[in-house]
């Protein structure tokens, strides 16, 4: 059966612009500007009207209703983003070989994990952006999406497989998730 309408309004906060140009949402804000397409999403339509934005479909199967939502869900996270920003915070947890990390050129360095003698490697995807603070790693950015994946990476790039998880802790775990502040 299918839905006749399905509709999303998101509010503009002040000192936000969105424009809509065939699909593509760029929303500019305080701390930065991200620009996303949503041509994949054929039965949706996007527009701004006053201080609001948009999303609606018309005649939609269950999954099409769901891909209105979501795409509500992304501009809504695209302005939390340009307003506020996305922090991510990982801990360093080793019990005999102490784990180095060092940013460079794009990449997250793991050395000396277990004892290996070679590096492990973690992306840094888009302009998040990675420090180093004594046990902990913060990846902060305005985009959501390219924030949680460099935080994946840094975690995924020191999972151990083999070993029983519950004796070899050992790695990079997130542990917080929060907006940036001011």
């Amino acid at each position: 059966m299918k839905e006749v309408k399905a509709l999303d309004k998101i509010r503009i906060p002040e000192g936000v612009s969105v424009e809509v140009k065939d699909k593509v949402v760029k929303v500019s804000g305080p701390k930065g500007e991200i620009t996303r397409d949503f041509s994949h999403a054929k039965k949706v339509r996007i527009s701004v009207k006053g201080n609001e934005v948009i999303v609606e479909g018309y005649f939609l199967r269950k999954k099409e209703v769901a891909v209105v939502y979501s795409v509500a869900a992304h501009i809504r996270n695209m302005i939390t983003g340009v307003t506020k920003g996305y922090r991510y915070w990982l801990k360093i947890i080793y019990s005999h070989f102490p784990i180095t990390v060092k940013v460079e050129d794009g990449k997250v360095l793991i050395i000396n994990f277990l004892g290996e003698k070679s590096p492990r490697v973690a992306k840094i995807v888009g302009d998040a952006k990675v420090k180093v603070q004594r046990s902990d790693i913060v990846v902060e950015g305005i985009n959501i999406e390219d924030v949680g994946q460099t935080a994946a990476n840094i975690e995924q790039a020191t999972k151990i497989t083999g070993f029983d998880r519950r004796v070899f802790v050992d790695g990079i775990y997130i542990y917080k998730k929060e907006y940036i502040e001011g």
